[in-house]
């Protein structure tokens, strides 16, 4: 090298630095199309712009670049769009960079209040302001007003777009038509002031149901007079009113539907009590009221009680009465030879008189008169009476099935004599030992609790003068007090015999006892007791070998007894129970949706089954190269494990292990997650300037899956260069080797290209050997150890599911 050209090497070289313009961040309003501009304009040339991210996620925009500047188009902006974003522009031999944070808001729409239309007066009402579409959610500040007073203010949560902010209070009649304001405010920087801010504002109503109801008019009416009823009360919606009358015969009619009821021409059927009934939709009231017709007594009555046709002896009561209209002097007689003989008067409208014993000479016409300011009403009874002659009843008659320490009263009944004779026998000559107690025409004999010696017929007889008869019971006694109780062995494995024992206390009589087993309605055993003088225990026992289908059968012991007469709800007693068998898990099986083989990004849920009891603990657990990392564990049938966004890293085998006490029983399934390239960077070594018969070295990196394949192309030639781990090495370079270069990185998922450029200097003579000479054989020993490290980068990273070319180590270049 000639001194004059090193001397012009070693001068000093003045070098512009270029700057790039880009804002420090950026907001966004959610569904707004967005331009974001990276630009170098004092680049005397084109400038080579390229966009990365700083966060672990996709850019999501269009790249528009031209000579001086690269735009990212958001078409639509959403909340996937957040991210903190690298612009680097390269001007000649300069590379600089900027970056930017952007983040994005979303405040579309106004709050809806919904409850404000039915609040309902006195209770607890629940108000809601709901407010959707939120972000970032934890900014929000929601506030209750009513003018400028703040009710009650709330705040939003982290990562929730939608919200219901709920305002308790109880109305009073004050709120009805007040106005009340929900106010949402985001609080987020440098979004404009006309959207930092909504709110809705609307009328309460307050509801109530009627109430201070009341009712005016006049309720004392002459006979052919007319009446006027007003019904009055407050309530909101405006209550509806219906009038019904409550007749004098027991009839109710509907009158009308109106504030006011109106009736001409009164008659006596319009007497009673009318009732206004006041409705809403919120509630009923009534009011009522009860009106008097003025008339003479047009309704007197006089009745004998019990009847008017008595046998001699019978007590009976004769009333006088008149009723609907005022009465005030009513007058009960009794005719003789056609002379009323006045027996009791009263200053009312009821008299009456009692007999204590009638005889034939009471029988004749009794005549009752009523009175009062408008006139008077008579009407008379004829009272007949017939001598006695001899009945006999017994209650209960005929056969009487009882059961042991149960009650039973024998009451035997004479009629037709005025002084009957009573006594009672055991047809089985045993004396009688029970409470006998008489009372004129009433015999009883009391079993105050039923034993087994109380079985027989027992005869009751009366007599009146010469005249006797009688009337007969036959009792017969049972035992059957408490239902059968059944024992199981317990928890039986599948296969194992099981034995059950029905038991049932204290029966009688034995042999009319049957015990039968039931699966369902199907009979599988059926026992028969023997007789025994008195009350004993019952047993039976039922053994079987129990299966998986016998799982939480339930087997019952049903009891009968077969005695004639006996309720049946007291014949039929049954115990059950329940079998429980126990088993190793089965039939395990995992289940994977949507598919086994997922796009980064998508969801995925993994469903484990498995049927064993007692219930396993189920572990699902994941195996990648060998190591087995548990995800949940389970104590139910079903284990539910659910991944929202699946990562390339999630790929492996997937087991579901479930197990008991009995044993274990698994099921696996191999899930896949493919990615399309991504974070592609590519460098070169040593430089992309250098001299003519030099080798350079293309390093790319990009992680996806499945593998790549990686292509150099030279922009102004056909020619491409295909490698496989992303490596390419250019061996004694020419001038005509200058120029663009590409790099593409491709999978069936997408694809990535980097652009750059390589200047190679041409040679002004040949130099003496130096030190590079010695170098290069060293480089190409570094690169092929580093091409044998990418090799085994390669393998290891298909073993996991992802595909990641290695970055080439600038030392071994």
């Amino acid at each position: 090298m000639n001194s004059a050209l090193l001397l012009t090497l070693l001068l000093p070289v003045a070098v512009v630095s270029h700057g790039v313009n880009l804002p420090p961040k950026v907001l966004f309003k959610v569904g707004e199309r967005k331009e974001l501009t990276c630009s170098m304009s004092s680049c005397p040339e084109t400038v080579k712009f390229s966009w990365t991210t700083l966060e672990d996620r996709p850019i999501f925009a269009t790249i528009d670049s031209r000579d001086k500047e690269s735009v990212l188009v958001f078409d639509n902006v959403a909340y996937h769009h957040e991210n903190t974003i690298l612009c680097k522009a390269t001007c000649g031999m300069e590379t600089k960079q900027a970056k930017t944070a952007i983040k994005v808001y979303s405040f579309p729409t106004n709050p809806v209040i919904s409850g404000y239309d039915r609040l309902k007066l006195g209770e607890e009402t629940i108000l809601a302001c709901e407010v959707s579409s939120i972000y970032p959610s934890e900014y929000l500040e929601v506030q209750w007003l009513i003018g400028d007073k703040v009710l009650q203010t709330d705040e939003g949560e982290l990562d929730k777009d939608a919200y219901s902010f709920p305002y308790t209070f109880t109305p009073s009649s004050e709120d009805d038509g007040k106005v009340i304001t929900c106010s949402a405010t985001l609080h987020v920087d440098d979004i404009p002031s006309d959207e930092r801010t909504k709110e809705t504002s609307v009328h309460m109503s307050v509801l109530s149901a009627p109430h201070n109801v009341k009712v005016s008019g006049a309720t004392a009416v002459p006979l052919g007079s007319s009446l006027t009823l007003t019904c009055e009360a407050e309530g909101k919606p405006k209550p509806e009113f219906t009038w019904t009358a409550l007749k004098p015969d027991g009839q109710s009619v509907e009158m009308g539907k109106d504030q006011d009821l109106f009736v001409q021409d009164v008659s006596l059927s319009d007497a009673g009590t009318y009732h206004c009934d006041i409705t809403n939709d919120l509630g009923r009231q009534r009011a009522s009221v009860s009106v008097v017709v003025q008339a003479p007594p047009m309704d007197t009555l006089i009745v004998a009680n019990p009847q008017s046709t008595l046998k001699e002896g019978d007590s009976v009561s004769i009333s006088c009465k008149s009723s609907s209209v005022p009465v005030t002097h009513v007058v009960l007689s009794r005719r003789v030879k056609g002379v009323d003989e006045e027996l009791m008067s009263s200053k009312g409208a009821e008299a009456s008189v009692a007999i204590p014993s009638v005889k034939l000479a009471d029988a004749g016409t009794f005549v009752c008169e009523a009175f009062n300011e408008y006139g008077s009403q008579k009407t008379t009874l004829n009272l007949t009476v017939k001598a006695h002659l001899l009945e006999v009843a017994l209650q209960p008659e005929g056969e009487v099935v009882l059961e042991k320490g149960s009650s039973l009263v024998l009451s035997c009944q004479a009629s037709g004599c005025p002084q009957p004779e009573f006594s009672w026998k055991n047809l089985a000559n045993m004396s009688i030992l029970r409470q006998i107690k008489t009372d004129r025409f009433q015999s009883q004999l009391f079993f105050n609790l039923v034993e087994l010696e109380d079985e027989g017929s027992y005869l009751c007889e009366v007599t009146c003068g010469s005249i006797k008869k009688s009337k007969q019971t036959d009792l017969k006694v049972f035992s059957f007090p408490t239902s059968p109780f059944v024992r199981n062995s317990g928890p039986s494995l599948v296969g194992e015999i099981i034995k059950l024992s029905c038991t049932v206390l204290e029966v009688f009589p034995a042999n009319l006892f049957q015990i039968l087993w039931m699966d369902g309605e199907r009979e599988i055993l059926s026992e028969t007791g023997s007789f025994l003088s008195g009350t004993t225990d019952l047993s039976s026992e039922y053994s079987y070998r129990v299966n998986t289908e016998d799982q939480d059968k339930r087997i019952t012991c049903k009891v009968l007894l077969e005695m004639h007469g006996v309720p049946a709800a007291q014949a039929v007693k049954t115990a059950s129970t329940v079998l429980s068998i126990h088993y190793p898990p089965r039939a395990t099986r995992i289940t994977v949706s949507p598919v086994t083989q997922l796009k980064e990004g998508e969801s995925l849920s993994i469903s484990c089954l498995s049927d064993s009891f007692p219930v396993g603990r189920t572990v699902l657990y994941r195996v990648m190269d060998g190591v087995q990392t548990e995800l949940v564990t389970s104590d139910a049938l079903e284990t539910l494990f659910t991944i929202p966004r699946v990562k390339l890293d999630d790929s492996g085998v997937y087991t579901c292990e479930t197990s008991n006490m009995y044993g274990s029983h698994n099921d696996s399934v191999e899930i896949t997650v493919k990615a399309p390239p991504r974070n592609t960077t590519v460098e070169i070594f040593p430089s992309t300037d250098v001299q003519e018969g030099q080798n350079i070295t293309i390093c790319c990196h990009s992680v996806s899956f499945p593998p790549p394949a990686v292509v150099l192309s030279k922009l102004d030639s056909e020619k491409n260069v295909y490698s496989v781990d992303g490596v390419f090495l250019l061996i004694n370079l020419t001038p005509n080797d200058t120029g663009l270069y590409q790099v593409n990185v491709t999978n069936d998922l997408g694809y990535e290209t980097e652009t750059f450029t390589i200047n190679v200097i041409e040679k002004q003579a040949d130099p003496p050997l130096g030190w590079n000479d010695f170098l290069m054989p060293a480089i190409c020993l570094g690169v092929a150890s580093s091409l044998l490290g990418v090799v085994v980068h390669v393998w290891r990273a298909r073993k996991k599911g992802s595909y990641d070319l290695t970055k080439c180590n600038p030392s071994t270049v």
